[in-house]
């Protein structure tokens, strides 16, 4: 096993500098007292392991983020769906509980008895009920 030491630097974000001539993935820092500096063994049969399990795609970041978003909007109108479907359900349910403690289906059905009936039924009539009752 082939072991060969490597230095890494750490740094916290804020301390990080970039400027416009620096190359790609080159960074340096703004205050050198706060870098850490440490030395890593590197393993090269953990790193040949390493390199035979890489996968590198070619990654469309523009196409993904509709394809997410279309997704999303999806999902939304079926939520919104279902909440106006669960509102109409409930108003219907209100109009109908409304409707029952209205007096229209009183009105609506003829074969309810009113008050008016008995004051024109005969006296006998009146005393077949009232036994009835």
């Amino acid at each position: 096993a082939v072991v060969s030491t490597q230095s890494g630097h750490y740094g916290r974000d804020p301390n990080l500098k970039k400027t416009g001539d620096m190359v790609a993935g080159q960074v340096g820092f703004h205050k050198n007292k706060r870098v850490v500096k440490v030395n890593v063994e590197k393993n090269n049969e953990v790193w040949k392991k390493l390199e035979k399990t890489r996968e590198e795609r070619d990654v469309d970041l523009k196409l993904e983020r509709e394809g997410r978003d279309r997704e999303d909007q999806e999902e939304l109108k079926k939520r919104k769906k279902v909440q106006r479907e669960m509102e109409k359900v409930q108003i219907e349910k209100e109009r109908k509980e409304r409707e029952m403690k209205s007096y229209k289906l009183m009105d609506a059905n003829p074969d309810l008895c009113t008050s008016n009936q008995f004051d024109n039924e005969s006296d006998a009539e009146r005393e077949l009920v009232d036994d009835f009752m």
